[in-house]
């Protein structure tokens, strides 16, 4: 199969494509060890951008065609995805409804600042951040005969995931302009739709470099444990796709050693991972995902994981608004 499959999907374009990728001189030099590259998915252009963005594109391609006029999606306070997802709506004229775990804080920073500004209706959920409420919101919206399109926690379905199946073309592309080889790519693993459309992009693609998902969170994804999901929704998308694909646990690499306090709680390895890559690179991490997926990074190549030989991608999926709302849990002394 071609990227001719995709095109097939409707799309509503939102962001800045390709994003760059860049390679990380100064850590690797500070790690002695592999090669460094970085997919900066920080930079897809949309909100203050991030990896959702590319999902975005083909849900909010979908919604459109199905004549909805208003969004609404989950998560927590400081959710990239709720952000990202209010920027799109806005950006398409569409009523944005966002259903948020916690209840209100006594300061609007960071991404819950952002979906304010991008005109969102916050619905606050107590301990509810994965869509639990929706129900009632829909049927809130329809009685005032509003025409709603649920986007999943994360974006994270068949639709969604197809953005990063393409996303995979574009770094086929990418790494044969810069005649570049990779060897590992690692990334932040949490609702399962990045992961599977990087598992069912690469096998179309035909790309022989290992995934590595970094798992963010310990609860489950809609009922099931993330590696079940992940693998159920790869094949739902390739489904989508018209691929005849199956994927099996001994294919999929989803690392659960950093999960820390558990999902949204800064330590010491998401503390360190955002100060070197800020002072060695000047580039930003999160303290929710990207921190912690670089952190992981970082234990594995020292503990000899990589050769000094091999390159090593980090997909880095953005997130950085809410280093404002944790600046406190960051500058702490490990």
């Amino acid at each position: 199969m071609t990227a001719s499959a995709i095109q097939d999907i409707t799309r509503k374009p939102l962001a800045f494509l390709p994003t760059p990728l860049t390679r990380l001189h100064n850590l690797e030099k500070y790690l002695n060890g592999p090669r460094i590259l970085m997919k900066r998915d920080d930079q897809t252009g949309l909100g203050f951008g991030g990896n959702k963005t590319r999902k975005l594109e083909y849900l909010l391609g979908d919604a459109l065609q199905q004549g909805a006029d208003c969004i609404i999606t989950a998560g927590a306070a400081q959710s990239n995805h709720c952000r990202q997802t209010a920027a799109a709506a806005a950006a398409c004229g569409l009523e944005c409804h966002l259903a948020l775990g916690g209840t209100p804080p006594k300061s609007r920073q960071g991404n819950l600042l952002l979906d304010m500004l991008f005109g969102a209706t916050i619905h606050w959920s107590g301990e509810l951040r994965k869509g639990e409420s929706i129900p009632d919101i829909v049927s809130d919206l329809q009685k005032d005969n509003k025409t709603p399109y649920i986007i999943p926690y994360g974006g994270s379905n068949a639709i969604g995931a197809t953005g990063f199946v393409a996303a995979m073309y574009e770094l086929e592309n990418q790494l044969a302009e810069m005649s570049e080889n990779v060897d590992h790519i690692i990334f932040a693993s949490s609702s399962g739709g990045t992961h599977s459309g990087m598992v069912v992009g690469q096998a179309l693609v035909g790309a022989k470099y290992q995934l590595i998902g970094i798992n963010i969170d310990k609860d489950e994804v809609f009922g099931m444990d993330l590696d079940e999901y992940i693998i159920q929704l790869a094949e739902n998308t390739a489904r989508l796709l018209g691929v005849d694909f199956t994927l099996g646990k001994a294919d999929l690499e989803l690392n659960a050693e950093y999960l820390g306090e558990g999902y949204g709680v800064v330590g010491s390895l998401e503390r360190e991972a955002i100060s070197l890559t800020a002072s060695h690179e000047g580039i930003l991490l999160d303290p929710v995902y990207t921190g912690r997926a670089m952190g992981g990074m970082l234990e594995m190549i020292r503990s000899g994981r990589f050769s000094k030989d091999e390159t090593v991608l980090f997909w880095h999926t953005g997130g950085s608004p809410a280093l404002f709302a944790y600046a406190e849990d960051i500058l702490q002394k490990s």
